[in-house]
């Protein structure tokens, strides 16, 4: 398996993580003497439900120190589909004038709207393999907000009580497990598949497993390669069989929330998330006893790894005013390169840190999973930011039409490869 170099980044956050708290040399961008005698109001389209209160804290630190500046933060993510709003925001020419892109074909489909970053002084402190989904032609389009890792998400105490002793790496080792908790009255997983977000996270999985992800990818997008056929994406609807025969009856109707809640609330064994939902779990029952585990779509070897890479990444508003341009690259750099500002990343965020100045905060047990798993060089890359953009709109829309008994297997296989095709062939 090939990945983007996140192991090797993410390893070097042990000791990395000592000397990032020292002096930190990324200056702070000025701005214009003769701007801060007008207010600026930035638009911030935040796509992070998990941190939506921190984040609109650290913006009212950032106002007090820049009282010529207002800061409206829209939060729009979980299970609400933030790109649909961003596309509406557009529309409408009422784009935010800081906003979330994934990378590769999204930037690719947003850069009329992307400014040039490449002169930022953050890049300088950025990990190379994050900069990866922004840069187009030499150029940087977009600060990455962090790095991510997900998979399946369990509750020790209730695998414990369950008997199981030997945490299931493969799809035969799941069902095991999954019928050990079901015998002693514990729902196996907390499903929710009323948004249909997480489906093409799932899909992702299947790609990471390949020899070469971005081969494989232009082997779907040329035709020599397809979805109908591939036993990968086969095993992969076994598993979501899995998770709907072990899991809560009203999956159908659970939203990411409640999802979330019943499985920090103790009420199923099995979630699956990632690291970013450290922080709606504490909430909830504080210093759960929780861990990874890889997601398996069948009983291949490759299957023990988490998926890990850039969550998302913040662009500017390439049609905003320069003076309001001047505002939000001001602003993102004091992000990562303040003492205010770091210490929300690490402490309030508890981000795993793209940034070479910027501490990671290990306290969180699925932060030092996803560390262990990449100190063993069992991690997956992110890819579904490179599918077909409308394709990937498609194909949570088919899925779930799968667990709803609307498509049968071969159905959702043949809808999937229809959505590739016709997206490719635009």
């Amino acid at each position: 398996m090939k990945t983007m170099g996140y192991q090797w980044l993410l390893a070097g956050l042990l000791t990395l993580s000592l000397s990032a708290c020292g002096a930190d040399n990324l200056p702070i961008m000025e701005t214009d003497p003769k701007a801060t005698d007008r207010k600026i109001t930035l638009e911030v389209l935040n796509p992070k439900v998990e941190i939506s209160t921190q984040f609109e804290q650290m913006a009212k630190v950032y106002e007090e120190g820049n009282p010529h500046v207002k800061i409206n933060i829209v939060t729009y993510g979980g299970g609400a589909n933030y790109l649909a709003e961003l596309k509406a925001r557009f529309a409408a020419n009422k784009g935010p004038d800081i906003f979330p892109n994934g990378g590769y074909e999204d930037a690719i489909a947003w850069k009329r709207y992307l400014e040039d970053l490449s002169d930022q002084p953050w890049v300088n402190n950025v990990y190379d393999a994050a900069l990866e989904p922004m840069t187009m032609d030499g150029k940087i389009y977009g600060m990455p907000i962090n790095l991510e890792g997900y998979g399946f998400i369990y509750n020790k105490d209730l695998f414990a009580k369950a008997g199981i002793d030997r945490l299931p790496k493969t799809l035969t080792e799941l069902k095991i497990a999954a019928e050990k908790l079901q015998s002693a009255d514990i729902t196996p997983f907390s499903v929710g598949y009323s948004d249909s977000w997480f489906f093409v996270l799932l899909l992702n999985i299947v790609v990471a497993q390949e020899e070469d992800p971005d081969a494989f990818i232009q082997a779907l997008n040329d035709g020599t390669e397809t979805i109908e056929g591939n036993k990968k994406f086969e095993d992969l609807i076994r598993l979501l069989d899995l998770t709907i025969q072990y899991g809560n009856k009203d999956f159908l109707t659970t939203d990411y929330n409640t999802e979330v809640t019943l499985f920090a609330t103790g009420k199923a064994a099995i979630l699956k998330q990632g690291n970013w939902v450290q922080s709606k779990i504490d909430k909830i029952t504080p210093n759960m006893n929780i861990g990874f585990l890889p997601i398996p779509i069948n009983d291949d070897p490759r299957n023990d790894a988490l998926a890990v890479g850039v969550s998302n990444n913040w662009a500017v508003n390439k049609e905003i005013t320069p003076e309001k341009k001047r505002e939000a690259k001001k602003f993102l750099n004091w992000m990562v390169s303040s003492e205010q500002g770091k210490t929300f990343m690490k402490e309030q965020f508890h981000f795993i840190s793209a940034f070479k100045n910027i501490e990671t905060d290990q306290s969180g047990p699925l932060v030092k999973d996803i560390i262990r798993y990449s100190d063993d060089e069992k991690t997956l890359s992110w890819n579904w930011f490179k599918f077909p953009l409308a394709a990937r709109e498609e194909f949570g829309n088919a899925m779930h039409a799968y667990v709803g008994k609307q498509l049968t297997r071969d159905q959702l296989l043949q809808e999937l490869q229809k959505s590739w095709e016709k997206a490719e062939n635009k």
